[in-house]
């Protein structure tokens, strides 16, 4: 968790090219993630009660698997859309490559289920909550983004969905 949030914060950004990023998203953005780092950390350090067997546990081998699948489809997903413009460029291209091949929001899709793997493996109330917050907010962006490919792009693949390969 330290090293997605170290990742996102200090290196993603030096990575990104096009258009400048707002400093009041960055400013909300940094106040967000301070609130649900401390409900996440205040939860598991003082109200969270583990048998010693946790680790073993199938419901934390699970969450931790899917997890790591979310960060690595996350990552992966990033480094495709940071190679599709050149330095000063600014317009839209179409995402090939990787789970992009199946949905239009493959870096939105890989950082839910990143999020409901951890919410599984810690199987606490706070991590759900932010798993599911994380659904609703970048769920319609990327109903959004595929919307807008479709229609900007007459050659978008028409077998890609929005979200969720194959359904949505």
């Amino acid at each position: 968790l330290c090293f997605l949030i170290y990742f996102r914060t200090f290196i993603y950004p030096f990575f990104t090219r096009g258009r400048p990023f707002p400093l009041q998203l960055l400013f909300f953005g940094t106040l967000f993630c301070i609130y649900n780092g401390f409900l996440q950390g205040y939860y598991l350090i003082y109200c969270a009660e583990y048998p010693n067997d946790w680790c073993t546990d199938i419901r934390f081998t699970s969450g931790l698997l899917l997890f790591l699948l979310g960060m690595g489809i996350n990552i992966h997903s990033d480094l495709l859309l940071r190679q599709l413009r050149k330095p000063g460029e600014v317009t839209y291209k179409i995402p090939q490559g990787g789970l992009f091949t199946y949905v239009s929001g493959a870096n939105y899709f890989g950082e839910i289920v990143e999020w409901f793997g951890f919410a599984i493996a810690t199987w606490s109330l706070p991590a759900f909550a932010f798993a599911f917050f994380t659904l609703c907010c970048i769920g319609p962006r990327a109903y959004h983004h595929h919307r807008y490919y479709l229609k900007t792009f007459t050659d978008y693949p028409k077998s890609r969905k929005a979200l969720i390969p194959f359904v949505f």
